[in-house]
């Protein structure tokens, strides 16, 4: 590669995508995120995160969609862009390129609607195995990611449905935040903040008191939203500077728009 050449680096969109799933229908929720194995070398056989090239009339933010629609069938309710790695120490078979990593959350439900392709699987977030490239420390960047956000954020709602519990709520909250949180405290934190309504509806079925179904409050302005929903974005301030983030190196892959892990 001639240095110098801007020509010569290309640029790829890739993302980290996170729902919950039990493993078992009485199984505590947890994190997982789809893979896709890679069809040629480099790491022909290994799994790795979805993604694809920029094509040249489209905006980062709809490629990253629109790659996911290609290659899991997916369709976020909450995309933001995570970070650049874009180290000039490449695959010397690859050349250099820039990955553009955005990370997504989609609903429960999600996990079993994607595509039935052998070749796309769902994993557990805290027990993958080895990726392709330095995909398994994009990964970790992002939960570290969404671990902050939770913090001072309401992003839980695109991990779920337009109703839900509070118990369904905090279930979200303690697997992201991969700690047990009280219920009557969480209870009162979340009523006192505003952020939820409670609907007329309640699960039936059960052998106790039925649970309130409730749903955000429209009234109230998010903390934060991804480029790709409806309310007008108002991001938060960062949770820490990019310096004090690892330095990780770019993940890189010939150009070949059939392997869908193409970064």
């Amino acid at each position: 590669m001639a240095a110098g050449k801007s020509e010569d680096i290309a640029l790829a969109v890739s993302t980290v995508i996170f729902a919950l799933h039990a493993e078992a229908p009485q199984a505590r929720p947890s994190l997982h995120l789809p893979l896709v194995r890679r069809i040629r070398e480099p790491f022909a056989g290994r799994w790795a995160l979805p993604g694809g090239p920029l094509l040249p009339q489209e905006g980062l933010s709809a490629a990253a969609a629109r790659n996911l629609q290609q290659t899991t069938g997916l369709r976020p309710g909450y995309l933001e862009q995570l970070y650049a790695f874009g180290d000039p120490d490449r695959s010397p078979s690859a050349g250099r390129m820039v990955s553009v990593v955005y990370w997504a959350l989609v609903h429960a439900d999600a996990v079993t609607d994607t595509s039935s392709d052998d070749n796309v699987r769902w994993f557990a977030a805290d027990d993958l195995p080895s990726l392709a490239f330095d995909h398994n420390l994009i990964v970790e960047y992002a939960l570290w990611r969404l671990r902050n956000k939770m913090e001072y954020s309401r992003i839980a709602h695109a991990m779920l449905g337009e109703t839900f519990t509070l118990s369904e709520l905090r279930q979200v909250y303690e697997a992201v935040l991969r700690k047990p949180l009280d219920p009557a405290n969480f209870r009162r934190q979340v009523e006192a903040s505003g952020a939820l309504v409670a609907t007329d509806s309640v699960v039936t079925g059960g052998r106790h008191r039925p649970p309130r179904l409730y749903r955000y409050n429209d009234a109230v302005d998010m903390t934060d939203n991804g480029p790709l929903t409806d309310i007008p974005q108002h991001p938060p301030p960062h949770a820490a500077d990019s310096a004090d983030l690892p330095d990780p190196t770019d993940p890189t892959a010939l150009n070949d728009p059939t392997d869908r892990s193409n970064l």
